[in-house]
């Protein structure tokens, strides 16, 4: 119930994930019941799959035994591919994963300094993505410790570890010899070929490294450009219609990585690469695009205008460029925040990670994007979530993840909501809606977003309801009617399905909190929430009845809830 959630919610737990941190207001009715309309024959454009795109810093973390349960549920959401992008794809070690660290030790030297090439760990990952039938998306990068140069500038070790700054080290550092790191790409992407097969590997994307505008990457703007054109080279060299592509740059929200952003495209757009000399490969166009959740008044406060200010801008950088205005864009990573493992112990504002509110922040921004790239007439394909699993850590420690030692979060269970719709999507208008332009400079701090996202595909419609604010404060649900129309002539009935991810329904966490936040559940409290994890039916399926091509369902949407409807005849 509402009033039981919250209590466990203010509690919390704080040996496992601190102080909740939602305000005490008194919840008060909504102003008005909230009327939705949606229009199934008024189509607005492909409903494109930008949802089926997942991402982890601890590579090694996909063959442990969680990980590979969770690949293969990845796999299950959705009718389409799933594709994975990994951190240390080339980065030297053991292949021993932790904190922001992983490696498959792909490259060393003999003594000669003749590279020696071994795929073993690789190979693990690689097969396990197989197995699990999800596509990697193949992000070159680090720099193996043989590889790398010293920087008169740079004296760290090879390898920082967690919570010192991961990304100081010598991986990040540039190639000592721009000729190996080409043969590098080349002997690597050879290999995917002969192990996986030419037609599978040409459904892959190669992405040139993570963030080189920040401390990712040790070394000027320009030694990127000409550390991506060594790459791609190496990797058409072996492939040639391998589909290549970066710069996988930050927030393009703030000036710095705008004008990187910018640069690269221009570097690009002049057609000289430095390992070839003549036209630089660019399949597709990836950055990152981030929110910022704060404290503040004592409780957590989401960033979404951030997020969609950074995909508003870097969409408008695109659209700039009539030679790649149609290129794909990937959101290599598409987030409430910046770091993944840095758990709710260690910033209270990541308290959002294990109830609704993180899905149903989600279910905002992916309605936005979809209306972004419509104005700005650009080709979104991917809004990369980069979360996964931590393996070895408490219950509900607060990462950013999917699931928690083998239990699905809620936030999951909104991804398998966005894989049941298809085709394409069609028109909505909401009274309680927030509009674009307003979330993408305020967010939602005023009135609650409550909105829907529909789309149409044959014999079947499916709409996405939410109840989302920025701020974590408690108010009463709202009372919600949905109008469907453009059913078509002849149709008179229809079968309705109503999921629901709320306080009591497709909700492990809620479940954990009243057994008493067990850190070593038994087994049947273990299976419990495995089952509360999954999809659930707010209730059972009904049969209704079609008046002139419109079905009217009036439902209650709690504060922080998502509504799946799916109509079927």
């Amino acid at each position: 119930m509402r009033t039981l959630s919250i209590l466990a919610a203010a509690a919390l737990v704080s040996a496992s994930v601190g102080r909740a941190l939602v305000a005490e207001v008194p919840a008060t009715s909504a102003d008005a019941p909230v009327s939705i309309r949606v229009e199934l024959d008024q189509k607005l454009g492909p409903y494109k799959p930008i949802y089926s795109w997942f991402g982890y810093d601890e590579a090694n973390y996909t063959t442990m035994s969680h990980g590979r349960a969770l690949l293969r549920e990845l796999h299950d959401l959705s009718p389409v591919p799933v594709y994975i992008r990994v951190h240390h794809l080339l980065t030297s070690g053991d292949g021993k994963a932790e904190l922001k660290f992983s490696s498959t030790n792909i490259f060393s030297e003999d003594p000669s300094g003749k590279p020696v090439y071994d795929f073993t760990i690789l190979d693990g990952i690689f097969d396990a993505y197989k197995e699990a039938g999800v596509r990697p998306m193949v992000e070159l990068g680090f720099m193996p410790r043989d590889l790398a140069a010293d920087l008169p500038n740079r004296h760290e070790p090879y390898q920082v570890h967690y919570p010192q700054s991961t990304v100081s080290g010598k991986s990040n550092n540039p190639p000592k010899d721009y000729k190996k790191w080409q043969a590098l790409a080349r002997v690597l992407t050879a290999h995917l070929v002969e192990r996986y097969g030419r037609d599978e590997v040409l459904r892959w994307y190669f992405e040139v490294w993570n963030e080189p505008d920040i401390d990712y990457w040790h070394a000027s703007p320009a030694e990127y450009w000409r550390l991506y054109d060594y790459a791609v080279a190496g990797v058409r060299q072996a492939l040639p219609e391998a589909l290549v592509g970066g710069p996988a740059s930050t927030s393009p929200g703030h000036e710095k990585a705008r004008i990187f952003l910018r640069d690269f495209l221009d570097h690009v757009n002049s057609g000289k690469s430095a390992a070839t000399g003549g036209v630089v490969p660019l399949d597709f166009i990836s950055f990152h695009a981030k929110g910022a959740p704060a404290i503040q008044d004592g409780t957590v406060t989401m960033g979404l205008k951030n997020e969609l200010t950074d995909v508003d801008r870097g969409f408008a950088l695109v659209a700039a460029y009539p030679k790649f205005r149609r290129l794909p864009i990937i959101l290599s990573e598409a987030d409430p925040e910046g770091c993944a493992a840095c758990s709710s112990k260690v910033n209270p504002a990541n308290n959002y990670r294990n109830g609704t509110l993180y899905p149903a922040y989600t279910a905002a921004a992916l309605k936005a994007m979809f209306e972004l790239q419509d104005r700005h007439a650009v080709n979104l394909i991917s809004m990369l979530s980069w979360s996964f699993e931590f393996e070895d850590k408490d219950y509900f420690e607060g990462f950013r993840s999917l699931a928690t030692n083998g239990v699905d979060k809620p936030v999951l269970n909104v991804f398998r909501m966005f894989g049941l719709m298809s085709g394409d999507r069609v028109k909505t208008e909401s009274t309680g809606a927030v509009a674009l332009d307003t979330l993408v400079r305020d967010g939602v701090r005023q009135q609650p977003d409550i909105d829907a996202f529909a789309t149409a595909s044959g014999r079947e419609a499916v709409v996405l309801l939410w109840n989302y604010h920025d701020v974590n404060t408690l108010t009463a649900p709202a009372s919600v009617g949905v109008t469907i129309g453009g059913i078509p002539k002849g149709v008179q009935r229809v079968l309705l399905e109503h999921y629901r991810i709320d306080d009591t329904h497709s909700n492990a966490y809620t479940v954990w909190q009243k057994m008493g936040s067990p850190q070593n559940p038994s087994a049947e409290q273990y299976a419990e929430l495995q089952a509360a994890g999954h999809l659930e039916l707010l209730s059972s399926p009904v049969w209704l009845d079609v008046k002139e091509g419109n079905v009217s369902i009036p439902t209650e949407l709690p504060h922080l809830a998502i509504s799946l409807l799916r109509l079927s005849w």
